[in-house]
């Protein structure tokens, strides 16, 4: 990858360490001499005070000063001197004392140095950095008098500080070549470590972009990169889930598009049903009415109550069209508010029963119902006697054979059946499907005949399905029986 944070992060790391490096070697040539030599001060003017203590109280000849003398010497590398008046050793440390003694004199007496530079000077001593007289050897020296008036010089080589600093340099800048390489290689190892998981989740994130989301992330890391891994787990299985939900809710739509299709031709047909269900009654009225506007003067009451008669009639049959059109539309859109109760569905059934002797009798029907102890349901009533009433109207309506109803109601586990059988023709089975649909006849002749709509049955589905019960149809050999199930609980 041309811009690879792998390469990136080397480049950055080895560009801040070696300029890091770069910069401590400058200030390590630049001024560790002069730290060295200002160190070298600070030392031989703390010489200078233990010598000039020691001398004032009379110890600077005890054994004690002398081995502690000789730990200074040894310990910042300097050589002391310190004689009287009279030019007599009193104490030395370091190797050439005769040199030194003989430099001291020198410098008290004469200016044999070529060169020299003061560093720092009082009424007691002389702090200087001096050339020895025909040598390139420097020192860094200090020298004067003791407050008992005894002489001293203290003295370091510079020529050894030059070389520890020329030293210290080269073995910085190997250490810095080799701690380059060294970090290389390290941050290496650690980039490709960090930078592994990162393409891992480039991977990860290119097959989402191209919705495939079975590959995860099986890092264990503790860092960011395992909560960004996790986290893109997570997105993963979100958006699997989410694309599932849509397409879900995709094809629901394109369900709910095609329910609304049907439901659109639906209307049409139904508009074209009641259309053509009135079409009929209407066009008796208006026969039946221009007969009597044609006949008023004639005095023939008969007729005229015939006439009369056969409008109401059919005026009685579209009023109940509309009702029963109303009643399921109603039903449809959720008008009605389904108010559950408890009751005994074997009383409303002897209920309805014996309401309807007359029509029973007038059917010279044979109604028989089972059983007549009382079992309790779970429903609205008003809408389970509006199933019941179309079930026995129907089962009125195409009685034949021996003209036997059958009301029976069975008990199941959480559900009572109720079922209303007749005697008579069983209906085609190809119809059996349709019968709950609106306007739907299975003998569009007999069903003119005693009045009906092709409604109720629509209406029976509207109701079963808003208390959200099972319903149907079933074939016997000798009739038909319709039923619905009621909840127990």
């Amino acid at each position: 990858m041309k811009h690879s944070i792998r390469k990136q992060i080397l480049s950055a790391f080895l560009i801040i360490m070696a300029g890091t490096l770069l910069l401590c070697l400058f200030l390590n040539s630049t001024f560790l001499e002069r730290y060295y030599i200002y160190n070298k001060q600070q030392v031989l003017l703390k010489s200078y005070q233990i010598i000039n203590t020691a001398s004032s109280n009379g110890s600077i000849q005890s054994e004690d000063f002398e081995e502690e003398l000789q730990q200074i010497s040894a310990i910042y590398n300097i050589n002391v001197i310190v004689i009287d008046a009279d030019s007599k050793l009193i104490q030395s440390a370091g190797s050439e004392s005769d040199v030194l003694l003989r430099a001291l004199l020198d410098r008290v007496f004469s200016n044999k140095y070529q060169d020299h530079k003061i560093l720092k000077e009082n009424e007691h001593y002389v702090l200087e950095i001096a050339r020895m007289p025909q040598s390139e050897l420097s020192f860094i020296q200090m020298w004067g008098t003791l407050d008992n008036g005894n002489l001293f010089m203290t003295r370091s080589l510079v020529q050894s500080i030059h070389d520890s600093v020329s030293i210290s340099n080269r073995f910085f800048a190997y250490a810095c070549i080799f701690a380059i390489i060294i970090s290389a290689i390290v941050i290496m190892i650690i980039t490709k470590r960090i930078t592994n998981p990162i393409l891992s989740l480039t991977e990860i994130s290119k097959r989402m972009a191209q919705l495939d989301f079975e590959v995860h992330y099986d890092g264990n890391e503790k860092n960011e990169i395992g909560v960004l891994g996790q986290h893109m787990n997570a997105l993963s299985d979100k958006l699997e889930k989410t694309i599932s939900e849509l397409k879900t809710a995709n094809n629901e739509l394109q369900k709910d598009i095609e329910k609304k299709e049907q439901i659109d031709e639906m209307r049409r047909e139904f508009l074209s049903n009641v259309s053509h269900e009135l079409k009929t009654p209407l066009a008796l009225i208006m026969g039946y009415a221009e007969g009597l506007k044609e006949e008023i003067n004639d005095e023939d009451p008969a007729s005229r109550d015939f006439y009369c008669d056969v409008i109401i009639d059919e005026s009685n049959k579209m009023n109940d069209m509309v009702k029963k059109l109303l009643t399921l539309n109603q039903l449809e859109f959720g008008n009605d508010v389904v108010n559950m109760e408890r009751f005994d569905v074997c009383e409303l059934i002897e209920n309805y029963i014996s309401n309807s002797d007359i029509l029973i009798k007038q059917h010279n029907a044979k109604v028989m119902v089972s059983p007549s102890h009382p079992i309790y349901v779970w429903s609205d009533e008003f809408m389970v006697e509006e199933v019941l009433m179309n079930y026995f109207s129907n089962a009125l309506n195409h009685l034949a054979n021996e003209n036997e109803i059958r009301i029976d109601v069975v008990e199941k586990e959480d559900v009572v059946r109720v079922s209303v059988f007749n005697t008579g023709e069983r209906i085609p089975e190809d119809a059996l499907p349709h019968l709950f649909e609106k306007f739907y006849k299975v003998d569009k002749a007999r069903t003119r005949e005693y009045g009906g709509s092709g409604v109720g049955l629509s209406i029976v589905k509207a109701i079963m399905d808003s208390i959200h019960q099972e319903y149907g149809v079933c074939n016997y050999d000798n009739g038909v029986e319709f039923w619905f199930e009621l909840p127990v609980k």
